[in-house]
């Protein structure tokens, strides 16, 4: 009787073990995640490639990757195209800046998503831009950013286009 009861006490036990993906929001890659949109928000280039792989694939709204010199190109030139830039999720007192959150699943695989509103003004055109985004941020074994999936920033590249319109 008694090794039943050790059998049945062990498979309750084994049963309790979290399995299948689990899903943090305070985590280390989380939290890494909302410092490197500082980094983004100040300008600070060499903070992102902090965070970033040398082999870092990034595919805005696109099948075709650029990588981190041309993400670092892209980066100040948002910042020479807009002023007070800004991420915002939700309402202003609800202490949520940017809606994050890692899966990581039972094959390794751990991805960060990103939920936000990308808000700023145009310095050629002075529209202010309100635009929804969605990032999903794909961890290598190292800790790094391996690979980034942009979506949302089609809206981006009428001010862009503004300013090579106001270079002519």
């Amino acid at each position: 009787m008694k090794n039943y009861l050790l059998l049945l006490i062990t498979f309750l036990c084994i049963g309790c073990v979290p399995t299948g993906t689990i899903i943090t929001f305070d985590d280390e890659k989380s939290n890494a995640i909302r410092a490197h949109y500082q980094n983004y928000e100040a300008n600070n280039v060499e903070g992102l490639q902090a965070l970033w792989s040398s082999e870092l694939e990034l595919y805005a709204n696109s099948t075709e990757a650029i990588g981190v010199a041309e993400i670092s190109d892209f980066v100040n030139a948002h910042h020479e195209n807009f002023s007070d830039i800004k991420l915002t999720w939700g309402e202003e007192d609800d202490g949520i800046d940017v809606w994050v959150e890692t899966a990581s699943y039972d094959n390794g695989f751990t991805v960060t998503q990103t939920w936000f509103n990308w808000v700023a003004t145009g310095k050629n055109s002075g529209d202010s831009y309100n635009v929804p985004f969605h990032i999903t941020f794909v961890w290598d074994e190292n800790g790094k950013i391996a690979q980034e999936y942009h979506f949302g920033v089609d809206q981006l590249e009428k001010e862009m286009a503004a300013a090579s319109d106001s270079e002519e």
